[in-house]
């Protein structure tokens, strides 16, 4: 028998603003589904949040096919964001979604500026009459539809007035989700945050493109898509540290690439407060939920007792190499 005693198990609860998580690990708008799909691959109990599909006012069918592609380290996507509307998400989603023991952070967006308040109302609606939506993500940053998304998302001053207007139609914590195509994200972050921003979500797809020599054809059909997966990763850990070096006074959840626990141990060191999967659900569903006891594993390995210590702990200076 060992006479070391133990390691004390660590605290993996997390508080993101008004939400509390039980743990900082959640999946990522657009790869799980509406999670109620995935349940008999996983458990999602055990994850510290769900954020949903995509959801619009209205149903929508989403580009055409192809619509994705594996690529070097990652894939591009280009789905047009099809979903079932905020009447179907109400009626066959978020009631099953209410009886999980998780964060429901829906994600929505709408092609014109109304659209968004629109749903931004309808879904607080949803909230507060059916249950399972605990905080709206905001979708600013598609790339992959020819209206609304990206195009909300690179002018900060935009981008501050459709916060601001969907801030006043619901009492949900409201996070919005930022794209990497632009030159500036700390200023586009400081503008959603000024109009009243709850979370920031860092950081969306990157505008890619794939080619089939053979047949001298786009790889997706509508040329460009979004490209997500580990070649992003160094892209996004830079964005959520600049960001949250800005010390704008809101949580940040950082997602890009993460496949392992020290994945996700990078983005809380870089100054994310949680984490979210994505690509890595389309190869192995239950990849979130095995990293929740990853992650608490290495903590532990890392003499680190509560997660929410590790966040923000990223030490930049170097003493200079002297010659020999």
């Amino acid at each position: 028998m060992s006479d070391r005693a133990a390691a004390p198990p660590v605290d993996m609860r997390t508080q993101f603003g008004a939400l509390a998580l039980k743990n900082p690990i959640l999946v990522a708008s657009g790869t799980f589904g509406y999670a109620v799909e995935i349940a008999h691959l996983t458990d999602l109990d055990r994850l510290g949040g769900i954020a949903t599909k995509g959801i619009s006012p209205r149903p929508r069918f989403g580009n055409p096919t192809p619509r994705m592609c594996e690529t070097a380290s990652g894939m591009i996507n280009s789905i047009g964001l099809e979903n079932v509307g905020v009447e179907g998400f109400a009626r066959d989603k978020a009631p099953r979604l209410a009886r999980l023991d998780t964060a429901i952070v829906v994600n929505f967006f709408g092609e014109t500026f109304d659209e968004y308040v629109e749903c931004a109302a309808g879904l607080d609606r949803v909230a507060r009459e059916v249950g399972g939506v605990h905080a709206l993500e905001m979708n600013i940053s598609c790339p992959n539809i020819k209206k609304g998304g990206v195009e909300f998302g690179t002018q900060p001053a935009v981008a501050a007035e459709l916060v601001r207007a969907c801030r006043q139609v619901t009492r949900l914590p409201l996070w919005v989700k930022l794209t990497p195509n632009i030159t500036d994200i700390t200023a586009l972050a400081a503008a959603v945050v000024e109009a009243g921003a709850d979370g920031l979500s860092i950081i969306n797809t990157i505008t890619a493109m794939g080619v089939d020599v053979r047949r001298r054809r786009p790889r997706i059909a509508t040329v460009f898509g979004g490209l997500s997966g580990p070649a992003i990763k160094p892209i996004a850990l830079r964005m959520v540290y600049q960001v949250a070096r800005a010390r704008l006074g809101v949580p940040i959840c950082g997602i890009g690439g993460i496949v392992t626990a020290e994945d996700a141990a990078e983005f809380l060191v870089a100054g994310a407060t949680a984490v979210q999967v994505g690509t890595q659900n389309f190869a192995d569903p239950g990849c979130a939920a095995r990293l929740v006891d990853e992650l608490a594993a290495l903590a532990a390995e890392l003499g680190v007792s509560r997660i929410a210590d590790l966040v923000g702990t990223l030490e930049t200076s170097f003493e200079p190499i002297c010659p020999t």
